[in-house]
């Protein structure tokens, strides 16, 4: 599917999430295919769906940052719409939700969504209320240079950056060699900050399906590492797809230099945009807001969830259970870390 992936990397609304290298990630995942094509067989959308069958209630249809492509146009989205509940159909999915790339502002798209059956929740501030993060930092690096964006970061963002390069800091590429110390700093961080982490597998998976796009950068302070980075580069963009730092040396502002090194490197791809990704809502500007701000990217709302539940009962109860099986997980997370057992994956 070359010219998929091809086809998704040339657009505005591209996005990593809707490869199918990420897909293959998702290994509890089944995965089917939207493509939508004019009379000369050039592409004009895709969707790629995420299918995963859950206990008692059955098939569930997810669609990370997509579709992709002309999907503003009525008649293209109702394709991709009717393709979806054929596909809905075949696997009897008691829902599907879609968390499309666009802003909550865009009335047009809420219009067509609505019209075409969809419904959409727009609530969410928390990250645990939605799979994806409604809110988000991006920097647009278009016709931009190092000095242009630099300029534009607050004066302490700029401040912290020096501070680290004074103080010895140093990014290095590691990539594999430096999963096992990666992994490390996000347990260390996991544990701080009170949220699970993956597996060393799937970073490691992550690593595997997206050779040369996917890397890990470790910053060290006297042979120390102190702080990492796995950014993604896909297509016209470069995400922060995940970061960990250690307690010690905090004061060193080593997260900062990380994002600012993965930001130059973004420059050297022509990239046009970073992509900080999510932060929550539910404090307000909190530290992670005020961190992601600070390097002078945009504040993006987005539309959030816009979903067909096919089988409302089961929709309202996978809705319910999705939140006791949170609950229950964050508990046991707490016990296990508490009491030193082993760790948890999922």
């Amino acid at each position: 599917m070359q010219i998929y992936e091809e086809f998704i990397k040339k657009q505005d609304l591209c996005d990593f999430q809707q490869s199918i290298k990420w897909a293959s990630v998702k290994e509890f995942w089944n995965n089917d295919i939207i493509i939508i094509e004019d009379n000369n067989k050039n592409i004009l959308a895709t969707m790629s769906i995420l299918i995963r069958k859950l206990p008692i209630l059955g098939n569930i249809m997810y669609v990370p940052r997509g579709p992709i492509g002309n999907i503003y146009n009525e008649e293209i989205l109702r394709k991709i719409t009717n393709k979806m509940k054929e596909i809905a159909l075949e696997y009897k999915a008691f829902a599907i939700i879609i968390e499309p790339n666009v802003k909550a502002d865009n009335k047009e798209f809420s219009i067509m969504a609505n019209k075409l059956g969809y419904k959409i929740n727009s609530k969410a501030i928390k990250f645990d209320q939605e799979i994806q993060a409604r809110h988000n930092f991006r920097l647009n690096l278009r016709n931009k240079t190092e000095d242009d964006i630099f300029k534009n970061f607050a004066s302490k963002t700029r401040y912290n950056i020096r501070l680290a390069m004074r103080k010895g800091v140093e990014v290095i590429e590691k990539n594999e060699k430096g999963l096992d110390e990666f992994y490390e700093l996000m347990k260390e961080t996991g544990k701080r900050d009170n949220f699970i982490i993956r597996s060393k597998e799937y970073f490691a998976t992550i690593l595997k399906k997206f050779p040369g796009d996917t890397k890990i950068y470790i910053a060290y302070y006297e042979n120390q590492p102190i702080s990492a980075i796995m950014p993604i580069l896909y297509g016209n963009k470069m995400w922060y797809l995940y970061g960990a730092s250690s307690n010690s040396h905090r004061n060193l502002m080593s997260t900062y230099l990380l994002q600012w090194e993965m930001i130059k490197i973004a420059l050297k791809n022509g990239c046009n945009e970073y992509d900080f990704r999510g932060v929550s809502m539910e404090n307000g500007e909190d530290g992670l807001y005020r961190f992601k701000k600070g390097f002078g990217g945009d504040f993006v709302e987005l539309i959030g969830e816009v979903y067909m539940d096919f089988k409302p009962v089961k929709f309202f109860l996978f809705k319910i259970f999705k939140k006791i099986f949170l609950n229950i997980r964050y508990k046991i997370y707490k016990l296990t870390r508490k009491n030193n057992l082993v760790k948890l994956h999922y």
